[in-house]
């Protein structure tokens, strides 16, 4: 395999990155992420990956984007790795499925159903994709100190955005409407893109990831004829992943003592 002095995608090389790291998926919301690190600078940008790199209670942190869906994920989070990070936290946007999840509130995820492909290349169907528990306590813990509506549980990962919101339309709706129905009937709390592929390929890589969002819409709500208001300030759920990765740092810190 040829080497090359940067990773080829993110075009980061270690030194680059700290162990930590924020993953949002849009790179317009990186700067605005950094912003909230000590000292940020912009240290690579390519493709869909925009990369900051700041510290957070001394510690180096970075923020790195990661595109729409588990493909382009699955890169940043591999080529993170190579460059030295192992602790990650994805922030980003998510429709509600359960019924009580409203748009604003914010969702911490313990596991995600793999109704998608990348997972597929790291691990059989059968192994979870699971949250790593710690995060997900800070990230549960932050959501409740900061004073915004939480909701724990499973989310459901998909690689097609208008296979949720358009079902109708294609020719395998048979499919796509059957399994919704069973997402409702287990609980799960809300659909996104990207979960299912970070949980999985951090197992296979040994690293930490754990993920929180901020709920737009519930298409749910809406059938049933309840009441919400979209929201797409995505500022809750970014602070969320900031304060929790806060929590993360210090426990490390204590752990190591």
């Amino acid at each position: 395999m040829q080497v090359l002095p940067k990773q080829y995608h993110i075009q980061c090389a270690p030194g680059d990155v700290g162990r930590y790291c924020i993953l949002p998926g849009d790179p317009g919301r990186v700067a605005s992420i950094a912003a909230l690190l000590d000292g940020a600078v912009e240290v690579a940008q390519n493709r869909e990956y925009t990369t900051w790199t700041g510290t957070l209670l001394g510690e180096r942190v970075s923020v790195c984007s990661t595109g729409i869906g588990g493909p382009s994920a699955s890169i940043a989070m591999e080529e993170l790795v190579k460059c030295g990070a192992d602790t990650f936290i994805r922030t980003g946007t998510c429709g509600g499925i359960a019924l009580e999840v409203q748009s604003g509130d914010i969702v911490v995820a313990t596991g995600a159903v793999r109704f998608e492909h990348t997972s597929m290349e790291y691990a059989p169907i059968e192994f979870p994709a699971v949250a790593d528990f710690g995060i997900t306590g800070h990230l549960a813990e932050a959501t409740k100190a900061l004073g915004y509506p939480l909701h724990t549980g499973v989310v459901q990962c998909k690689d097609s955005f208008y296979g949720q919101h358009s079902p109708d339309k294609s020719p395998v709706s048979y499919e796509l409407l059957q399994k919704w129905e069973s997402w409702k009937r287990l609980g799960v709390k809300a659909s996104e893109m990207e979960s299912a592929a970070l949980f999985v390929v951090a197992a296979a890589l040994g690293v930490r990831c754990g993920s929180c969002f901020h709920v737009v819409w519930n298409q749910e709500r809406e059938k049933a004829g309840l009441d919400q208001n979209m929201s797409e300030d995505t500022a809750a759920s970014v602070k969320v992943a900031v304060e929790a990765m806060k929590l993360v740092i210090a426990a490390d810190r204590a752990a190591e003592k």
